[in-house]
């Protein structure tokens, strides 16, 4: 096992303050998409807008939450009018949840708010700087969901 290195606890340090940076954001998004979601409700959106539609099954699995959080957490968009439930044609006990043309037309206009304003905040850096982060990011990813 490694040792507590000054690194490793600088690189702690950081990263909980981007998960809190980056959990307020997705609030802040999931606002503007409807003023009633969660911040969670925009991580959802994006699982639905570049996956498809999926099981909330799935979904909670992805997610790493229970089933009755996530199916309140859809009922909330379902009643909104974000998403619709349809028979999943594999299995006539489970739907499919997708977004409605409507939320993936409030989903899209917030979603290209935030990378607009990745562009202002990182405008600054070198493009080998972002692809380098981006990197680091996708290993750290990586490394989680195989342990996940």
């Amino acid at each position: 096992m490694r040792k507590q290195t000054p690194e490793l606890l600088d690189l702690e340090r950081e990263l909980t303050v981007f998960m809190r940076r980056a959990r307020a954001f997705s609030g802040e998004m999931a606002r503007e998409v409807h003023p009633e979601l969660e911040p969670a409700a925009y991580g959802l959106f994006v699982r639905l807008e570049d996956g498809g539609a999926q099981r909330a099954t799935d979904l909670a699995v992805y997610f790493g939450v229970g089933k009755a959080t996530i199916s309140r957490q859809l009922r909330v968009l379902e009643n909104l009018g974000l998403i619709t439930r349809a028979p999943d044609p594999d299995d006539g006990r489970a739907s499919l949840v997708n977004l409605t043309p409507r939320g993936r037309q409030r989903f899209r206009a917030v979603r290209e708010a935030r990378r607009a304003e990745y562009v202002r905040k990182l405008g600054s850096w070198d493009p080998a700087e972002i692809a380098e982060l981006a990197r680091l990011m996708h290993q750290l990813n990586a490394l989680a969901e195989a342990e996940g």
